[in-house]
């Protein structure tokens, strides 16, 4: 009996072993942190497939499980004032750093935007909410935390309508006014799905005639910018990366644009490219504006045209223009869009499937005359920025956490 259990203990530390352990880069750090962290996502994820292929629960409504565990309710200390507010209809969290008695000077402003691929994340887990309490006391700036509206229930555009919504009622003179901020000094940023929505509403902010107070700054976090080709080489090269494996970003992509499961069958193939899209692939054609350091061992080719079910599938499932539309994939605009953006900051990561997105943007952003910092990370991996707190704080969290507040600081 004794042996039996000794066997049983020595194959069940055997089998954690194996389903924890993968294959990751020797050059990033506390990588069995790392594999530990991703061991909970995988075994999260398989769970969401299984209550999914039974009929239990859809893939995203369990993966929302993560911003539960992360969830608090945002509270004011010492030194910052925290609100839930409204603007427009779409909640936000208001952080606003405390006055000194006799302090009159207007201040800074972030608008930031969540990551979560749009399905999932919320402006109250925990790791948003220390950046948000270090932007707001470090630079004495108020920060605005967007709680947009999220997909499968609510596909594109409506998480990118709820942003500009946002945006554009903070952005009145007589709003910032009420919260004491400089006109001339407010930024937009996010990670990742924030990110892109973030570049988004730079683009469009611009080409409103009827918008008065424009952003100075945008601050992108490995932003996902394309649905085009989902075959780069960043996508190749770490499709099976810890966090952001390339099978989950796609997944993303296709809750974000439609819930019709055709689309991501096409989208994991990388020919979910129909006649309207195929004529875009010119402004995401990575041979051209990638860096050759950053092709690897791979070779360009262009991704086929769909037939069939792809197209007939996100013609079923809401308007064709959605794959096109540059507010779903800002990298999608031609130059002279790009000419009269706000300088732009962006990070990017080696081990990271949308590194090439940011890296692409970089490009053409400088290429069009905008002024750009480019801070890549070689150890960097999808998802850094938000690990912060215990026990799952990572090195590398607190690095990128100052390297970006530093660049906000000198920039705004």
């Amino acid at each position: 009996m004794r042996l039996a259990s000794i066997i049983l203990f020595v194959a069940l530390c055997s089998f954690s072993a194996y389903y924890v352990y993968e294959p990751i880069p020797e050059d990033i750090e506390q990588r069995w942190k790392l594999m530990m962290t991703d061991a909970f996502f995988r075994s999260l994820s398989h769970l969401a497939d299984f209550c999914e292929l039974l009929g239990l629960k859809d893939y995203m409504g369990v993966m929302y499980f993560i911003t539960l565990l992360e969830n608090i309710a945002p509270i004011s200390d010492k030194h910052v004032n925290v609100t839930m507010e409204n603007f427009d209809g779409v909640e936000v969290v208001l952080y606003q750093p405390k006055q000194q008695s006799g302090d009159t000077e207007l201040r800074r402003a972030v608008i930031y935007l969540h990551g979560g691929g749009w399905c999932l994340g919320s402006s109250r887990m925990s790791p948003y909410d220390l950046l948000a309490r270090k932007v707001a006391t470090e630079m004495n700036a108020v920060v605005l935390s967007v709680e947009y509206r999220l997909a499968p229930a609510h596909h594109f555009p409506v998480p990118y309508e709820d942003v500009y919504r946002v945006v554009k009622h903070f952005l009145q003179i007589g709003v910032l006014a009420q919260y004491s901020v400089d006109p001339g000094r407010i930024a937009v940023s996010g990670d990742s799905a924030g990110g892109n929505l973030a570049a988004a509403v730079s683009q469009q902010l611009v080409k409103d005639p009827t918008q008065k107070v424009q952003l100075k700054v945008q601050a992108l976090v490995y932003p996902v910018l394309q649905a085009l080709d989902l075959n780069t080489p960043s996508y190749q090269q770490n499709q099976d990366m810890p966090i952001l494996p390339r099978t989950l970003m796609v997944r993303f992509w296709s809750e974000y644009l439609t819930s019709d499961k055709a689309f991501f069958r096409a989208m994991m193939a990388n020919a979910h490219n129909n006649p309207e899209s195929s004529g875009l692939l010119k402004f995401v054609n990575w041979s051209a504006f990638l860096p050759e350091t950053y092709h690897g061992q791979y070779n360009y080719s262009a991704p086929a045209v769909g037939q069939g079910e792809a197209e007939l599938a996100i013609a079923k499932s809401g308007p064709s223009q959605s794959l096109t539309d540059p507010r779903a994939s800002p990298l999608l605009v031609p130059d002279a869009a790009l000419r009269s953006l706000p300088k732009a900051y962006i990070l990017t990561c080696e081990y990271d499937v949308l590194r090439d997105d940011g890296i692409m943007y970089v490009t053409r952003l400088r290429a069009a005359g905008v002024e750009v910092t480019h801070e890549h990370y070689k150890s960097g991996f999808h998802g850094a920025l938000m690990f912060t707190l215990w026990p799952m704080d990572f090195h590398i969290a607190d690095l990128m956490m100052d390297n970006y507040v530093k660049w906000l600081k000198e920039n705004l």
